[in-house]
């Protein structure tokens, strides 16, 4: 019951170790007489980690790259360095000097990768795992030792991170093939199959993992996707809330958590749970974001932007993170600085279309023609494809004649109609009228009339004269 009691704190303040002053000042003491190894000089680090900054003792930083340089295979002070380094960019020269003579020790390449992505620098920290899993023959790395699983899941992190989801799913399905009672960051992966709403593999998952180990938060955090993805809220949260039972700083709980209470309207709820995810891992853009969300769906706009730019800081090649804070521009009424926020999304490879048909509108409702054309194709263009099988060829026929007619495409086909027209494009414009004659919506009305307009005025102009008939009257 105790140790329940222990787990279930809320507060860090309450779970300090009440010995950390009497443990420095001796470890302190033994320091001075040199007679601290590798892991005596570990555990001094740890302890100067939790203590308070105080005059009269060295950084934890200094002490923990002492001990690692004296044995570079200690993990663990990896992983204590690595929080500091990522709580403090300052520190980031002074540890790569100091581990100058390591660099191409695999051990600092895992401790790079680790850092790079807990930062969001996704891409790097890719370039260091392919250096990982594709080693020269050097003394200090092997061929034979980088099929470990860690270094495979890391990059299918990080691929995730970047939402390249196949490449992602591609390398954690390998994975499972050659472990398969993996759980660590198998959560990513029932992200994953989430967001593809694969019910199929996310069940198997949640049963795979239940087997394997029921009480590790991972299990627990997969089985509550997998309800979430039935939209079963209720038992989603209780199974988010059994992770955090067993590991009160897991982040992903949190924010997963706050996602269903958004789900079930319940706004103060959902805060609450973004806020304890910012407070356990502050680089967690998701939270920043549920915020955001929740504050917009508030009507808070200003709020709502403070958050989304939080999130934009972390991860400013996301194009969502520039397409939400225009929205809350739009919001506020500020329309030019909506115009800036989406072109920087567009920019971003905004590949669901959101911004470039935000923008088309905006730019529509200034007058400027030619851009809002623009976006209007490039919208159509996305939507192109996104849905055709055979999307490679991509001349303006057969994006207009494929692309699946919604809402959102019945809107850019209307506009586009009207300025083919009005620049006596007629062919291009009748092609995107006789698409609209698809949806029945007010559109297809306007199409019509349309229509009629352009083969009223080729009746009028005529057929086009040729070439060959016009030299001849020339002579």
């Amino acid at each position: 019951r105790k140790e329940e009691e222990f787990v279930e704190m809320r507060e860090p303040a309450e779970r300090q170790n009440l010995y950390l002053k009497q443990l420095r000042q001796e470890l302190y003491y033994a320091y001075k007489a040199g007679s601290l190894d590798a892991f005596g000089l570990y555990i001094y680090g740890l302890v100067l980690k939790a203590s308070p900054i105080s005059s009269g003792h060295f950084p934890a930083h200094v002490i923990l790259i002492e001990s690692l340089l004296a044995y570079p295979l200690n993990w663990s002070a990896w992983l204590d360095l690595a929080s500091l380094c990522i709580a403090d960019p300052d520190l980031h020269p002074i540890v790569e000097k100091a581990f100058k003579s390591l660099h191409n020790h695999y051990m600092y390449c895992f401790f790079c990768s680790h850092v790079l992505l807990e930062d969001q620098q996704h891409e790097k920290a890719i370039v260091v795992l392919e250096k990982l899993l594709h080693p020269e023959a050097t003394e200090d790395t092997s061929g034979t030792l980088f099929q470990s699983p860690y270094v495979a899941c890391k990059t299918a992190v990080a691929y995730y991170h970047l939402r390249e989801f196949e490449v992602s799913q591609e390398l954690f399905v390998s994975l499972l093939e050659k472990d398969p009672h993996r759980l660590e960051d198998m959560d990513v992966y029932s992200n994953i199959l989430y967001v593809k709403e694969d019910s199929v593999a996310l069940s198997q998952l949640a049963h795979t993992v239940v087997k394997v180990d029921k009480y590790r938060p991972e299990s627990c955090v997969i089985v509550g996707n997998y309800y979430s993805l039935k939209a079963q809220r209720t038992k989603a949260i209780q199974y988010f809330q059994r992770a955090l039972k067993l590991n009160r700083d897991y982040t992903s709980a949190w924010t997963l958590m706050g996602h269903e209470y958004v789900e079930l309207k319940n706004a103060a709820a959902a805060m609450e749970a973004y806020r304890k995810a910012v407070d356990v891992n502050p680089k967690d853009f998701r939270a920043w974001y549920g915020l955001g969300q929740t504050y917009e769906f508030l009507g808070m706009h200003l709020y709502a932007l403070f958050y989304y730019r939080k999130a934009a800081s972390l991860r400013p090649y996301d194009p969502r993170m520039w397409c939400a804070m225009g929205g809350c521009y739009l919001g506020l009424g500020r329309k030019a600085d909506a115009i800036r926020s989406y072109e920087r999304a567009v920019s971003h490879s905004d590949l669901e279309g959101i911004a470039t048909q935000k923008l088309a509108t905006l730019y529509e409702e200034q007058g400027q023609k030619e851009k809002a054309a623009q976006c209007y194709m490039r919208h159509l263009e996305l939507r192109y494809q996104a849905t055709a099988p055979n999307p490679s060829d991509l001349k303006l026929e057969s994006i207009l004649n494929g692309v699946v007619v919604d809402a959102a495409e019945a809107e850019a086909l209307l506009y586009l109609a009207k300025y083919y027209k009005n620049a006596s494009e007629f062919e291009t414009a009748a092609i995107c009228c006789s698409r609209l004659l698809e949806y029945p919506g007010p559109e297809k009305e306007e199409g019509k009339a349309l229509l009629r307009e352009i083969r009223s005025r080729r009746e009028r102009l005529g057929p086009p004269e040729s070439p060959r008939r016009k030299r001849r009257e020339e002579d």
